[in-house]
């Protein structure tokens, strides 16, 4: 089998990405969600009276976000893939990836209340 190289290896990659995208918001009720925050706070964030670094460091972490979700659906989908009988390892690989998605919200939050509220 000959590999793709080149311009048609990125075309193909692009495509796979907004497949990608587009199974996450048919199938994924938090990314959804996410993206519905990222769609208030990003233009939020280009309104606001702040730096040019401050406004990058209020809309990189929402991004964050949402690629830990991503992440965390693609775990989540190769566990169910796996099977459905409960495994201690299946588990904790979906409790870490949900837990990732927490600690990057957590940092969303704490960016947020830094600089508007405590800088």
């Amino acid at each position: 089998m000959q590999k793709n190289s080149g311009l048609k290896r990125i075309i193909l990659a692009t495509g796979y990405s907004i497949q990608g995208l587009k199974s996450a918001f048919k199938y994924e009720a938090a990314f959804r969600q996410e993206l519905l925050l990222a769609a208030i706070l990003i233009p939020l964030a280009c309104y606001l009276d702040v730096s040019q670094v401050e406004r990058i460091l209020l809309i990189a972490p929402v991004i964050l976000v949402i690629i830990i979700e991503i992440i965390n659906s693609a775990i989540e989908a190769v566990v169910d893939r796996i099977g459905s009988e409960k495994h201690e390892l299946s588990g904790r690989a979906k409790d870490q990836g949900s837990a990732a998605v927490l600690i990057a919200l957590l940092l969303t939050a704490y960016i947020w209340i830094e600089i508007l509220f405590l800088a």
